[in-house]
């Protein structure tokens, strides 16, 4: 909510008097009156220069005099203003909105009229060539500023830290100088030009849940809400569960919204994690730095480290609070430093060639720790390390953001139980959850559409991802890029293709929903592996093509469904090996690949419609390895083509249970030796087949469990 600004009632007559406010704030007020002019009141004065009006006799002036001043140091220099005198003021000079006589020691200062907004150039800042670190923090101090503006470079040697809440600083466009800057404190990403801060109050109240707190809960148990009430901002904090000494789900700016009874509030948040019964919870009361924001500023960043380096702007404990068009170059802390913040925005701002993209937490556009409700959009960094990155934050948005010269990794997240995030429609390198496991190493339910990069891995606990739309094209200067790798955990993965290949892994199972990778496409080396074998969980491939693939392999041990896919071997490739147990293929192609199962426990393999066709190294399109496990193929539907000695199935071991229904092959061999079927459980139905031009080079003998010579076609 904004504040009234309080004007006394002479300010505001002398304002409105004659368009004066008008005069004085477009910069060019008259130096001297034309020979035509009216007469000139005796209450308003008419000087040159803030130094002829420093040179005014106090004992001339009248309480509530006014005067005009033409410009700062020459007339029309665009340091121009209207100024009351008031006799009784002691307020310290600042040379700007307090200007104190020349001679004198005694009360009486010269105060700026202003409507609220200030320019730098009333207090002499023309320039970059003078500091202007006292004229801002004296805007700052100033609560009848609500927005300061500047119409030149500047330059600011000094880290400011305030307090102050609603207030606007637009530098319009011009640039900001920083070189001779302070040093900095050791491993302060706040020291910023300018530092934003909320107060962490002493009040604070703790509580241990005596029932589990589910997910997306917005009403928490507090035992006694009685030192609670609507409106309040508290940093909300549970204990770390073991583990990482930084797990901790929930750390968030968060207000309360209502008290519905004595030991529950409600609060704007929903939580993205279930808490069990038994952990702790932490309140602390803040009151946060409100509505204080940065726009339009060309940052150029000074020095080479963590001292001597400077950036722009900083944010803690701090409520929709935005920056907006910051254009950064050779910063060392991230451009926008935010903790501890809520309801924010963070737009068409870059970052071009930090001083260091390898020191922790350096070279970033903007990082954002234990924050909410932010959107973060058209930004853009060059030869950066992080674009954006979300440590601990939740229900936000990266909208349009590029980077590039990307091998830092544009977006990320810290793995610190970030959770309901949205990207959409940006470029440059993509990794989550990717900071260690004293972090927790964990995130849920992200969704990424229409984005571009040349690495996306998301390959620990992060559970219930989405992508739609996402292309991987990795590049030379990257090693292992251009692959798609990810947490089979509830993940779905729409009409993405990489120009690498796929890897699915599991390090969590949080999710009821299915994995589904569907209408993409990927492109494999040799021996790589699609699921690795830590994958428990059922994978289902649909409308997907898996190109190159030789000695591919899928090692997972949950169930794996390929439906209507396309798998794209070469002649001289090795098969696809298969080691999940229970396997099926629904329509689909296998070109110049083949399935060979290497389970270490009983598989089952099915194929309903599915075409095979070519060969491959190892001579065989269904195959297994040699060893006591059950081995159950159906074929159903199936069409199987191939030439000169490549076998359709070649079964020398068993046992083996096998059923062909109306499955065509044409060309190739049938090799089904005796010895594949001669164990306990062992079956071979091979019925309603066509055999075109196929050699039976082995077929174990009829028999009660073996029928293959009536109901098929041969020819």
């Amino acid at each position: 909510m904004s504040v009234p600004q309080q004007q006394d009632p002479a300010r505001r007559r002398v304002l409105r008097a004659s368009g004066l406010a008008g005069l004085v704030l477009a910069g060019t007020a008259a130096t001297a009156a034309p020979a035509h002019a009216a007469p000139r009141s005796k209450d308003i004065r008419h000087v040159d220069t803030v130094r002829a009006l420093r040179a005014l006799d106090p004992k001339s002036l009248d309480d509530g005099a006014v005067a005009l001043v033409a410009g700062y140091r020459t007339p029309g220099d665009g340091g121009g203003m209207a100024l009351r005198w008031d006799a009784g003021s002691g307020k310290p000079h600042n040379g700007g909105t307090v200007i104190a006589p020349a001679k004198g020691k005694g009360k009486g200062r010269w105060l700026q009229l202003h409507d609220g907004t200030v320019d730098f150039r009333t207090f002499g800042h023309l320039d970059a060539e003078d500091p202007a670190d006292d004229a801002l923090d004296a805007l700052l101090a100033d609560e009848d500023v609500h927005r300061v503006q500047a119409r030149n470079d500047l330059l600011f040697r000094k880290r400011h830290r305030t307090h102050r809440s609603r207030i606007e600083l637009d530098f319009g466009g011009h640039r900001v100088r920083t070189d001779g800057i302070e040093k900095n404190s050791h491993d302060n990403p706040f020291g910023a030009v300018l530092f934003f801060e909320g107060t962490r109050t002493d009040t604070t109240h703790k509580h241990t849940l005596g029932a589990r707190l589910p997910d997306l809960s917005d009403l928490i148990e507090v035992g006694d809400s009685g030192g609670f009430a609507a409106g309040q901002w508290w940093a909300l904090e549970s204990d770390a569960r073991g583990g990482g000494k930084y797990e901790k789900e929930i750390q968030r700016l968060v207000q309360i919204t209502d008290v519905p009874d004595g030991s529950h509030v409600r609060i704007n948040y929903k939580t993205g994690w279930e808490l069990a019964e038994g952990r702790t919870l932490t309140w602390t009361r803040v009151k946060p730095v409100e509505r204080a924001h940065v726009r339009n500023m060309v940052f150029e960043g000074a020095g080479d480290d963590q001292y001597t380096g400077s950036h722009p702007v900083a944010y803690e404990y701090a409520v929709r609070c935005d920056v907006s068009g910051i254009e950064a170059t050779g910063t060392f802390w991230p451009v926008v430093m935010r903790r501890w913040c809520t309801h924010y925005r963070t737009d068409r701002c870059s970052l071009a060639n930090p001083k260091s993209v390898t020191y922790g937490g350096a070279g970033y556009l903007t990082q954002q720790i234990y924050c909410l409700y932010g959107h973060v959009e058209d930004c853009h960094t060059s030869n950066a390390r992080h674009l954006n990155d979300f440590t601990a934050s939740a229900w936000s948005y990266v909208t349009n953001c590029h980077g590039d010269g990307d091998d830092q990794g544009p977006f990320v997240t810290h793995g610190q139980f970030e959770h309901d995030l949205v990207y959409t429609g940006n470029s440059g390198l993509m990794t989550f959850a990717n900071s260690g496991p004293a972090w927790g190493g964990a995130a849920k339910r992200i969704t990424v559409r229409r984005h571009s990069c040349s690495w996306f891995v998301a390959r620990v606990k992060v559970t219930e991802l989405t992508l739609e739309d996402v292309t991987v094209v990795g590049k030379k200067s990257l090693k292992d890029s251009g692959m798609l790798w990810a947490n089979a955990d509830g993940l779905q993965i729409r009409g993405c293709t990489a120009s690498g290949p796929l890897i699915l892994s599991q390090a969590s199972a949080l999710s009821e929903r299915p994995n589904v990778v569907a209408d993409s496409a990927f492109t494999y080396a040799k021996g790589a592996e699609v699921t690795k074998d830590d994958v428990r969980a059922d994978v289902t491939l649909l409308r997907t093509t898996l190109d190159g693939l030789d000695g591919t392999a899928f090692k997972g041990t949950g169930a794996l469904v390929l439906e209507r896919c396309s798998l794209n071997g070469a002649a001289d490739a090795d098969p696809v090996t298969v080691a999940h147990p229970d396997v099926a293929l629904d329509g689909g192609a296998l070109r110049d690949t083949g399935l060979k199962l290497t389970g270490a426990k009983d598989q089952r393999v099915r194929l309903t419609g599915t075409r095979l066709t070519g060969t491959n190294a190892a001579g065989a399109l269904l195959s297994r390895t040699a060893d006591a496990r059950t081995v159950t193929w159906h074929l159903d539907g199936a069409d199987s083509t191939t030439g000169g000695k490549t076998a359709h199935l070649s079964l020398a071991e068993g046992p083996n249970r096998y059923r062909a229904t109306g499955t065509a092959f044409h060309g190739g061999r049938l090799d089904l030796r005796p010895a594949a079927f001669g164990g306990d459980g062992s079956y071979l139905l091979h019925t309603g087949c066509v055999e075109d031009g196929t050699e039976r080079a082995a077929m174990p003998d009829e028999g009660e469990r073996v029928a293959h010579k009536s109901g098929n076609v041969r020819f």
